[in-house]
């Protein structure tokens, strides 16, 4: 068996330590100073970073740490202000949902020049610009995409037409998501082809009128859908729906979406949605928190790990079946 390297090593205990940070504040915290942190959100109209934001503020919670929580409504220029706000208020820590992980950088240089360490939470931050980060605790995008691949594939038999409404353009979720599904799909089904491949902005009534738009101009011809998000996908079922789109052999249009929201939950348990990604949106909130916390009490542990270490948190395909 080959030794851990000390940077293998030093990896592997903070993952360990994320994952216990609960536990190792809850005893700590007793002789702690009270600690503000600051949560920026890209939107707060979508009921996956409203999950976020729930199990942040659990766990803020439990580790008496005062949480600031602020909604961007998918707006960068409102997210730079709204974190220049909170480097005004010295919180101890931000943590980052990112409307786009480039254009975010700027703001985020100003918090490292402050002193105030950044934790990139759902989405990463591009750290090429020379933004510093600690940590991205995110669910495995691109595996994700993978997943949706996969189970188009063998729901199709390996042979179709798909639609794929990508999300907001340059949010890296957006990103790692079609790259997984498009790579995936060439090497497991490369009989499926990507009739039309549109952002729908990971928005419901933008996934509606972006579907409706592709039907139109391509009649008869789609046999699924598979959407970067949940809300996405249930805006493709409206359309869907509305127009009584029938796939070619005349079933039923196949729609697979990604987040595994209630909403779509429901959809799935009536017939009319395939499949979602299931990722644990509450768990990202609740690790933010805690990393943010462990890192203010043991920086020295984080220390040693690369710019934006990744901890995935995992997914896994949800169908009827699980229901």
């Amino acid at each position: 068996m080959k030794a851990f390297s000390m940077k293998r090593l030093v990896i592997f205990l903070a993952a360990i330590a994320i994952l216990a940070a609960p536990l190792v504040l809850t005893s700590a915290m007793a002789a702690g100073k009270a600690m503000k942190f600051g949560l920026s959100l890209s939107t707060l109209n979508n009921p996956f970073f409203v999950t976020v934001k729930d199990g942040a503020e659990k766990e803020a919670k439990l580790l008496k740490v005062d949480l600031i929580v602020t909604d961007a409504q998918n707006r960068l220029d409102k997210q730079i202000s709204d974190i220049e706000d909170m480097i005004q208020k010295k919180v101890d820590a931000l943590l980052i949902n990112p409307t786009d992980s480039a254009g975010i950088a700027t703001v985020v240089k100003k918090a490292n020049k402050a002193g105030i360490p950044v934790f990139a939470i759902d989405r990463g931050i591009d750290v090429s610009t020379g933004a510093k980060v600690i940590a991205q605790i995110a669910s495995d995008n691109v595996f994700g995409g993978r997943l949706q691949a996969r189970f188009l594939a063998k729901a199709l038999g390996g042979k179709g037409n798909v639609v794929e409404l990508e999300g907001i353009p340059g949010a890296s979720a957006a990103i790692d998501r079609k790259a997984g599904f498009e790579d995936e799909l060439k090497k497991v089904a490369p009989g499926i082809k990507i009739l039309s491949s549109q952002e729908a902005g990971f928005d419901q009534a933008k996934g509606l009128q972006v579907m409706q738009n592709i039907m139109q101009a391509n009649p008869g011809k789609i046999d699924a859908v598979v959407a970067a998000n949940d809300s996405m996908a249930l805006g493709a079922i409206q359309a869907i729906q509305q127009a009584k789109a029938k796939r070619p052999n005349g079933g039923r249009i196949i729609v697979v979406g990604f987040d595994s929201i209630d909403q779509a939950l429901e959809q799935i348990r009536k017939g009319t949605m395939d499949a979602t990604i299931a990722q644990q949106p509450a768990l990202m909130g609740q690790l933010g928190v805690g990393s943010g916390r462990l890192n203010t009490i043991s920086p020295l542990l984080y220390s040693k790990l690369k710019n934006a270490q990744s901890f995935p948190v995992p997914v896994k395909t949800v169908t009827a079946g699980d229901l």
